[in-house]
C-alpha cells in the first residue's frame, strides 16, 4: 500500500484540520503568485462592473489550493460559495437542481469536475453559457423539455487531470489558472504559518526540514508537520527542533529527498531487476506489487519532476540521480537521455 504521509490526496478527517488552517484572502494566500495577479485582475474587473465573474477552471495536482482558492473567490466577490464534486453528480438532475437553488451572484465549485458524467457535461454547456437548463420530463414520445431560466452563477470547476476534460466545457471557462507546485521557500511561509496557528513551539531551521521534503505541496507539508508535532510530544518536549524532525522523518521513511518507501520500491526495482530499464509501467507495478494507476499517480509525477525517473517511448528508465540516490555504482551511459529519448513514453 502507498504510504499515506506522502500522498497529496486527503480524507475527511484531513479535510477538516485543513479548513482550519485554510487563508480567507488572496493577500494571506501564500505562493501561486501568478495565479493569484491573475485571479485578482479577474475578480476586481467583475466587481468594478458589478457582474457575476467569468467561470474559473483550477488546474493542477492535488494538495496544491484548489478549493482554498475557490473558497477565496466567493469571500473575494462577496458571495456565497455551494461545494460539490463530480463524481457526486451521477445524474443531470442531480446538477439541475444544485443549479436552481443558485442565488444570483453565487460560486458553483465543483471539485474533479472532469469526471462528471456525460449527462451532466451536456447540462452544464448551457447552464454556464446562456444561465438556462432544460429538464427533460417522461421518456419516449411523450415526453416533455421544460426550459428553467438559472440566477447568473460563477463556476469554478477543479481538476487534477486537465486533459481529460471535453473540449466544448474547457472553452466555456473565462479563466484557466494552472498551479504549478511550491517551492521550499513559500513552503516554509506555510508551514510556518500552520505552525503559529495550531501553537506549536518550532525551530525555523526544523520547519525548513519538513518544507524541503514535502514534495512542492502544502497538503504534505502539513501533515509532516503534524507528525513531527506528535513525535515531539511523545519523544521530547514538545518543541519541534532539528533532531525530532529528522527522527519523526526517518520514522515515517521520509528521506532527504522526500521519497517514501513506495517510491524507493519503484527505483530499487527498476534499477535492480530491469537493469535501470526501459520498462512498461504495468510491469514496474506488478514488481512492487502496487496498482499500476498509483505508480503513474501518486509516485511517478514527483520522481519525474526531481529526475530521478525518465519516460521514453520504449518505457521508464532510471536516470544517474536514481543511481546516486540508492548509492548504487553507475552503470555505463546510465542517465545519458537524448531530446528524442525524453519524450513522452508510450504506456505500459
Amino acid at each position: 500500500m502507498n504510504d499515506p504521509l506522502v500522498d497529496p490526496g486527503a480524507d475527511d478527517s484531513e479535510r477538516l484540520v485543513e479548513g482550519a488552517l485554510r487563508p480567507t484572502s488572496l493577500r494571506d494566500f501564500i505562493g501561486q503568485d501568478r495565479v493569484k495577479d491573475q485571479l485578482r485582475l479577474v475578480l476586481d474587473a467583475a466587481k468594478q462592473r458589478e457582474h457575476v465573474a467569468d467561470h474559473v477552471l483550477l488546474s493542477g495536482p492535488p494538495g496544491l489550493g484548489k478549493t482554498t482558492l475557490a473558497m477565496i473567490i466567493a469571500a473575494e466577490l462577496g458571495k456565497a460559495l455551494r461545494l460539490t464534486s463530480g463524481p457526486a453528480i451521477t445524474h443531470a438532475g442531480d446538477l439541475a437542481s444544485i443549479l436552481t437553488a443558485l442565488q444570483p451572484g453565487d460560486v458553483l465549485f465543483i471539485d474533479e469536475i472532469h469526471r462528471l458524467s456525460r449527462p451532466a457535461e451536456e447540462m452544464l454547456y448551457m447552464a454556464m453559457e446562456d444561465f438556462r437548463v432544460d429538464v427533460v420530463v417522461g421518456k419516449g414520445p411523450g415526453a416533455t423539455s421544460i426550459p428553467l431560466d438559472l440566477a447568473p452563477f460563477t463556476l469554478v470547476g477543479a481538476t487534477t487531470r486537465s486533459g481529460l476534460l471535453p473540449g466544448p466545457l474547457r472553452d466555456r471557462f473565462g479563466f484557466t489558472a494552472h498551479m504549478d507546485f511550491y517551492d521550499p521557500a513559500d513552503l516554509q511561509k506555510i508551514v510556518e504559518r500552520a505552525a503559529g496557528l495550531m501553537g506549536i513551539t518550532a525551530d525555523p531551521d526544523a520547519l525548513a526540514i519538513i518544507a524541503s521534503r514535502s514534495r512542492g505541496t502544502p497538503r504534505i507539508a502539513n501533515r509532516l508537520l503534524r507528525r513531527v508535532r506528535d513525535y515531539a510530544q511523545i519523544h521530547g518536549d514538545s518543541t519541534v527542533d532539528v533532531a525530532s524532525t529528522d527522527a519523526a522523518l526517518a520514522l515515517f521513511e521520509v528521506d532527504v529527498s522526500g521519497l517514501d518507501r513506495l517510491d524507493r520500491a519503484v527505483l530499487s526495482a527498476l534499477v535492480k531487476n530491469f537493469g535501470g530499464g526501459p520498462v512498461g509501467l504495468s510491469t514496474l507495478a506488478v514488481a512492487v506489487g502496487e496498482e499500476a494507476e498509483t505508480v503513474e499517480t501518486v509516485c511517478e509525477p514527483f520522481l519525474l519532476r526531481s529526475g530521478f525517473l525518465a519516460r521514453t517511448p520504449r518505457g521508464r528508465i532510471a536516470t544517474a540521480r536514481a543511481y546516486v540516490h540508492l548509492g548504487l555504482p553507475l552503470p555505463a551511459g546510465a542517465g545519458q537521455l537524448t531530446l528524442t529519448d525524453s519524450q513522452d513514453a508510450v504506456p505500459g
